[in-house]
């Protein structure tokens, strides 16, 4: 990897990406199976920019990075970098920090472990369950910025697209060392669901009983700020029915499974602080913001660092380059993090939060 030239600016140039319409600077440095991946998802969703930084004569380009981050998040991705790669990465660390981003990831395509170390890059842990194929990288790498950022559950995608409150709830055991790595797997994850499913959804009352029943050392609350059946919004007439009286059933349960249910709102502050003490949230979100369809999803509160949360998000979506580098350790502020997770027309609040049992040590970062 070429070291940076000591002229070439830091904060270099930064512009949208167009594939139909690529600067030929960019074609005299790219390689053409780059750039063939850059066009070959509709990234127009994640506001896909071009940071480049000029070369001596002003003239041209001596690197660049395609970025790319989520809407309504606070990091940014960088997908690959070519050219002067030390120059292009440190123009777009320089762009993260002017922004006041928590981090810089960044796709494994065409870097290493080493080159990336050298920029400062940390290796995360490959996702389990995962095939590996042309748009999904096998490795990726993060640089966080301003703080040591969170300790670092396992990935894991769900196989389904209504797995999502199972798949965070064992990734939260997997972290807390209720569950081996190894066991997290799709059987795992079915079971689970199983257990919680409201058909196909996992309600809030449902899926803390399920944890409950799965795990009875784990302590378990269930966060829920209204007193009526939820995520049926989507349903009428018998369908929404007899979902409605299995979400009663649920709270039956939770009362004879001992799980209690705070009707308080809990708040972002109070997320923070179950953090703090070790604990793991599941937290009800709808993914508009994120990824533009107002539909309910689970994700896994495990982490802090100044300005934002961390989350892991089972859901990545191939179409618009979305992938499990974006999903893992991902930021996302208070405020971004509040509105997602105001749900349906009054704006609840729906969590689980799980406890570290009795004896066992909290998670730490390593």
């Amino acid at each position: 990897m070429p070291s940076r030239r000591p002229d070439a600016p830091a904060h270099g140039l930064a512009a949208p990406f167009d594939p139909a319409a690529r600067p030929a600077p960019l074609e005299r440095i790219a390689p053409g199976g780059v750039l063939d991946r850059w066009a070959a998802a509709d990234r127009s969703a994640h506001a896909p920019q071009i940071v480049a930084v000029p070369d001596a004569t002003g003239q041209t380009w001596a690197g660049a990075a395609l970025v790319t981050a989520r809407p309504q998040t606070a990091y940014v991705k960088i997908v690959d970098a070519v050219g002067d790669v030390p120059a292009a990465v440190e123009a777009v660390v320089a762009h993260a920090r002017d922004r006041g981003l928590a981090q810089v990831k960044w796709e494994g395509w065409t870097v290493g472990a080493a080159d990336a170390a050298a920029l400062g890059f940390a290796p995360m842990g490959a996702p389990r369950g995962q095939a590996q194929d042309a748009v999904r990288p096998r490795t990726g790498y993060v640089r966080w910025l301003g703080s040591d950022g969170a300790a670092e559950p396992p990935y894991y995608r769900q196989s389904t697209n209504f797995t999502c409150g199972a798949v965070v709830a064992l990734i939260a055991q997997v972290q807390a060392g209720q569950v081996p790595r190894a066991s997290l797997d799709r059987p795992a994850e079915l079971a689970l669901w199983r257990g919680a499913t409201n058909f196909p959804a996992c309600e809030p009352v449902g899926l803390g009983v399920a944890v409950r029943r799965t795990w009875p050392s784990s302590p378990v609350t269930v966060f829920l700020d209204v007193d009526r059946p939820v995520l049926l919004d989507s349903y009428s007439g018998d369908e929404r029915e007899w979902r409605a009286v299995l979400q009663r059933a649920s709270r039956a349960d939770a009362a004879q499974a001992g799980v209690p249910l705070d009707p308080r709102r809990l708040s972002l502050p109070g997320i923070r602080s179950a953090i703090a003490r070790g604990d793991r949230v599941l937290l009800l979100v709808s993914l508009e913001a994120m990824q533009g369809f107002d539909v309910p999803h689970w994700v896994l509160c495990h982490g802090a660092v100044p300005g934002a949360l961390v989350i892991e998000d089972p859901w990545t979506n191939d179409a618009t380059g979305d992938t499990w580098v974006d999903a893992h350790l991902l930021p996302v502020s208070d405020s971004a993090l509040d509105a997602m997770s105001s749900m349906e027309q009054d704006r609840y609040r729906g969590a689980v939060g799980i406890g570290t049992p009795e004896g066992s040590e909290p998670p730490r970062r390593p």
